[in-house]
This record gives C-alpha cells, sequence and structure tokens, in this order.
C-alpha cells in the first residue's frame, strides 16, 4: 500500500514539472504553438512585428495631448520632431508657447488636418508618417514661395524646402496677387500703411508684402499682404534680402 502511494505521488510530481515547464517555453516563445490550439491566442514577439501599422498607432494613441501652456520632455520631443521636418518652432526649450503652436498649425496645414495648433493621437500619428512638400520652383539661392491654398510660406533653396511658417494671405475682398516676383525693398522696423501695421515688411509688389504680423490666424485675413508671425519674420530677416524671388501660387 505504501508502494503504490509513492508511485502516485511521484507521477503527480512528474506532471506539475511538466506543466511548469511548458508555461516557462510559452512564457519566453521558445515554444511553437500550433495553430487552432487551445493556446492560439497567445501572441508571440514575431506575430507582433508583422503588425507594425497597428503598434505605431497604439503608440501615438498612449502619446500625451499637447496644447499652448504644455510643458515638459514630450514637447521637447514634439518641437525635435517638427524642426527636423523644417517647421519654424522657435527654441527647443519643451515649451509650448506661441512659436511651437504656429509650428503645429503649419503642419496641420499642409497634412490636411484640423488648423486647432492641439498635438492629439490624429497630428502624433501624422508626425510618424508626414507629407514632405517640394517647392514649386527652383533656385539655387534661396527662395520664397506662397501657397495660398496651405496658408503657408517655404522658404526654398536648391529644389528643397528648407523652413515652413505658418502663415494668412489676402481675404477674398482683398486677395493676395499672385505670380512670380522678387522682394524689391525692405524695411527694418514697423511701417504703417494702407494695407495695414507692418513688421519687417519684404515688398514683392507694389505694396505688397512679406511681413510680421501681431495676428496669424488660421484663414486667410489679411488685406493682400503674407502675413507669418513677428518672432518668424525675425528668423527669416537675415536670410533672404533683395532680389530673393517670391512665388506666390494656389
Amino acid at each position: 500500500m505504501i508502494s503504490f502511494i509513492r508511485r502516485t505521488t511521484q507521477r503527480r510530481h512528474r506532471r506539475s514539472r511538466t506543466t511548469l515547464g511548458v508555461a516557462i517555453l510559452v512564457a519566453t516563445g521558445t515554444l511553437a504553438i500550433p495553430a487552432g490550439s487551445a493556446s492560439a491566442d497567445v501572441r508571440t514577439t514575431a506575430e507582433l512585428r508583422t503588425a507594425p501599422a497597428a503598434v505605431r498607432t497604439l503608440a501615438a494613441t498612449t502619446r500625451p495631448v499637447l496644447r499652448q501652456g504644455s510643458r515638459g520632455t514630450a514637447v521637447t520631443t514634439l518641437q525635435r520632431r517638427l524642426a527636423a521636418l523644417h517647421y519654424d518652432v522657435g527654441p527647443i526649450d519643451g515649451i509650448f508657447g506661441p512659436s511651437t503652436y504656429h509650428g503645429v498649425v503649419a503642419f496641420q496645414k499642409v497634412n490636411n488636418l484640423v488648423r486647432d495648433g492641439i498635438v492629439g493621437p490624429i497630428t502624433w500619428g501624422a508626425l510618424d508618417r508626414p507629407l514632405i512638400p517640394k517647392p514649386k520652383y527652383y533656385h539655387s539661392g534661396y527662395s520664397v514661395e506662397t501657397n495660398l491654398a496651405k496658408q503657408v510660406v517655404y522658404l526654398a533653396r536648391a529644389g528643397s524646402v528648407v523652413r515652413i511658417l505658418d502663415a494668412s494671405s489676402g481675404k477674398a475682398s482683398t486677395p493676395t496677387p499672385t505670380g512670380n516676383f522678387k522682394i524689391q525693398r525692405r524695411i527694418d522696423g514697423w511701417r504703417q500703411s494702407s494695407l495695414g501695421l507692418l513688421w519687417r515688411p519684404n515688398y514683392f509688389y507694389y505694396g505688397y508684402a512679406v511681413h510680421g504680423a501681431t495676428s496669424v490666424p488660421t484663414y486667410p485675413a489679411s488685406h493682400g499682404c503674407v502675413r507669418v508671425t513677428v518672432p518668424a519674420m525675425n528668423r527669416l530677416w537675415s536670410i533672404i534680402g533683395i532680389g530673393t524671388p517670391v512665388h506666390i501660387y494656389r
């Protein structure tokens, strides 16, 4: 009787060790589980690698929603990504201020997103797979292009867009003239004109200019000029000059 009990106990111990071994193999991914088995719903690392889009979507939804006033490492990550894509965001400082806001709006304009300046799951996802704009005209040196349909300004050089600025062009009643121009004159400071108050205007056609302004809405709102923000014009000022080609198109 004692011998029978010992044999039964030994068989139970062997089954326990076998079950434990299978569990360890499954956890480490070294056990191949046949398709259709009761354990077929266990997802291995190899299976996850076959669905990168789903993984990227999940990653995008877990990132924080950022807006003006946000601070921290996520904002720094956002600023670095936008700067790498040539959007004008100002200093990389981890502070979601006005320059970062206008950089986000410009990105949303180019990528056909809602122009709210808020970085949520959709904008994060677009930052992973962005549209890359190309200049319409080629110049070996710098040129300025205004895409009226997108409401952005491209600073281009040698066939590449090197900076993208948020912009607001002329409203329907006072449209911005389209065509190919050159910067003819500039004023280093504020200029009060019949078209409004202009900061560092770069005139390309009579009184029409690309200039800084205190208000740059997400839609056409000017009296015909092309507005960018005052800080953006300050960063642009030393790069362009008299004779710089200006192209304006829809």
